[in-house]
């Protein structure tokens, strides 16, 4: 008793062990979802492809770090840039990830190695002298921590238990979006519709020269550097315990919505609700592209909750989306549609900039090595204390750093040069 008396003051309450182990296994199963997982594809032109990979790891050799991955790459005047892309763009993220991060660190790390996994397996695809190009959908997936980055319209879609169904990612195309019309024109690209001689426009708007529907792609060095591979990226997480992405390219989008969509595969498994999804698509449009979806269903180990077969009533609330979480986000792109699905996801970051320095930050500690060089922020190429070009130009002395031929990729993105990339 006196032994007890003496602990008061200090507020030391005795747990049973059945009640710590009970949290840590809830803990657990908070903390470690079930990752399943399904594709179906219908080919046209045989430009498509796709990637599902679940047994990557942070840490090598440590079961607890594993991640999911899954991506939608749309391939256009071949499929060279989409195989390349499918084949190197993960290694090319993970690369420019600092090695040695707590988790919390490495998915806040993320975001910005997306950025530069995708501007070097642009500018090492074009260094082929390939005209190819592609769009990347590219979605990540740690424990409850979402991540989608993409360039072009193939699209991340997330639909949650409540019947929300939220876009994850922006369509990159010019008809729809002004704000990349104005960059791409700023840049010295001229958008209008294709002209017959002594007829009127038709199609949609396309960038010339090279005539790309798009204003973000991978590849497509015969286009313009002004069609840039900085992708949006946005990461949310899910707090409630499930989540079904759909991940498509635009054969299902030009047919279908992301409502539609959603509600035609609820409360089938991940594998048959890709089939189904790319059913509908196919029946309300017939076969006119390559039309391919990937669905990813999280969910609690002990929990075979999907989807509702049937949608919600449509009811719309302004006090649910004043509710809605936001923990942090960057400058995110007027385009993107916020969440609205209240303690269901959180919104963790979003940024939609097609400014490289600004995608980079500022942060100049990710840029040296052991060996007490500066790394290149894209490429990782090693590079002398007198190299090293900053990516800003208002602190010229202050990272993140830029080796000479990524400098040039960016200036010419931007249009402050013509691209120094020839078609042979």
């Amino acid at each position: 008793m006196g032994s007890r008396v003496e602990r008061q003051p200090h507020n030391h309450e005795l747990v049973p062990l059945a009640a710590l182990m009970s949290r840590e296994l809830k803990s657990e199963k908070t903390e470690k979802p079930f990752v399943r997982y399904g594709s179906a594809a219908q080919s046209r032109k045989g430009e498509d492809y796709f990637l599902m990979k679940t047994d990557c790891q942070r840490v090598h050799g440590d079961p607890s770090s594993t991640f999911s991955v899954f991506g939608v790459f749309d391939g256009h005047n071949g499929d060279a840039a989409a195989i390349y892309s499918r084949d190197n763009l993960l290694n090319h993220i993970l690369d420019a990830i600092p090695i040695g991060l707590k988790r919390d660190e490495w998915l806040q790390a993320l975001p910005r190695a997306m950025v530069a996994g995708f501007v070097k397996t642009d500018k090492q695809f074009q260094s082929k002298g390939l005209t190819s190009g592609t769009t990347a959908t590219f979605v990540i997936v740690d424990r409850w921590t979402v991540t989608v980055a993409s360039v072009g319209d193939s699209r991340c879609i997330l639909d949650t238990p409540d019947g929300v169904v939220s876009v994850l990612t922006v369509d990159h195309r010019l008809e729809e979006n002004t704000e990349e019309r104005e960059r791409v024109t700023a840049s010295g690209g001229e958008v209008g519709r294709l002209n017959v001689i002594g007829g009127p426009e038709i199609g949609p708007l396309r960038c010339w020269p090279g005539g790309l529907c798009l204003s973000r792609s991978i590849g497509d060095m015969d286009v313009g550097e002004f069609i840039v591979p900085i992708p949006h990226v946005k990461q949310v997480k899910l707090s409630k315990g499930c989540g079904r992405l759909i991940i498509a390219s635009d054969g299902i989008w030009d047919a279908l919505t992301s409502e539609i969509a959603a509600s035609a595969c609820r409360g089938l498994p991940s594998e048959l609700a890709a089939r189904q999804v790319v059913k509908e698509a196919l029946r309300t449009r017939g076969l006119k592209d390559d039309t391919t979806c990937v669905v990813v269903d999280i969910v609690q180990p002990d929990n075979n909750l999907l989807p509702p077969p049937s949608p919600p009533p449509k009811t719309r609330s302004k006090l649910r989306s004043l509710l809605f979480k936001v923990k942090f986000r960057g400058s995110a792109s007027k385009l993107s549609k916020k969440l609205s699905a209240v303690n269901i996801v959180e919104e963790l970051f979003e940024e939609g900039s097609a400014m490289l320095a600004e995608r980079l930050g500022n942060d100049n500690t990710s840029n040296s090595t052991r060996s007490g060089l500066f790394m290149c922020a894209v490429c990782q190429v090693d590079l002398a204390a007198t190299e090293g070009i900053s990516a800003t130009n208002s602190k010229p002395w202050q990272g993140p750093f830029l080796c000479a031929a990524c400098r040039d990729k960016k200036d010419a993105m931007e249009g402050k040069r013509p691209s120094g990339i020839k078609v042979i």
